[in-house]
């Protein structure tokens, strides 16, 4: 597991507090998600009805739209390869181990194009924006670790009830 990245330790940039963060995040959920089990894994506990797996996918999605799809103005097949029917969904022969897979991939996506630009820089023209002005890599940031922070506390509660690991 990856430690907190505590606000007092040394850091050369405020690029790598952004990508410790999401590194954080990103491998909280993992461990969460693996220490569920394939039951647990693919029912909902809430009335919402969202399951451990369709909120991974969800998350590869969120890196996926902000950075390739919005910030780099890739054309992107799916953007939205994490919803059907209005929610979140992942099928049933997708396993676990594949969507962590995915999840990392797009860590590493992450980590190299931030790692690549200055957080000042303007994200590209595209259908990312829906019509307003692109927003600089420090903002899409900003918002990645506030989605990420939120469901990783959505995901503490699920696996609490699930009889997984607690809090931090």
């Amino acid at each position: 597991m990856i430690p907190f990245p505590e606000p007092t330790a040394p850091a050369g940039s405020r690029t790598e507090v952004f990508l410790r963060y999401l590194d954080y995040f990103r491998e909280s959920v993992v461990a969460k998600v693996s220490a569920l089990d394939e039951a647990e894994l693919r029912s909902s506990r809430l009335p919402s009805g969202w399951t451990s797996l369709e909120l991974l996918t969800h998350l590869r999605h969120v890196e996926l739209r902000w950075i390739e799809w919005g910030f780099e103005g890739r054309d992107v097949a799916e953007p939205w390869g994490d919803r059907r029917d209005d929610r979140w969904y992942v099928a049933p022969d997708q396993a676990r181990d594949d969507l962590v897979a995915a999840l990392r991939a797009q860590g590493a996506h992450t980590t190299a194009v931030v790692s690549a630009h200055d957080l000042a820089e303007i994200g590209a023209p595209g259908p990312r924006w829906d019509g307003a002005d692109p927003a600089s890599l420090e903002r899409v940031l900003f918002h990645l670790v506030q989605e990420y922070a939120r469901h990783l506390g959505h995901l503490d509660v699920v696996a609490e009830l699930a009889g997984g690991p607690t809090g931090e």
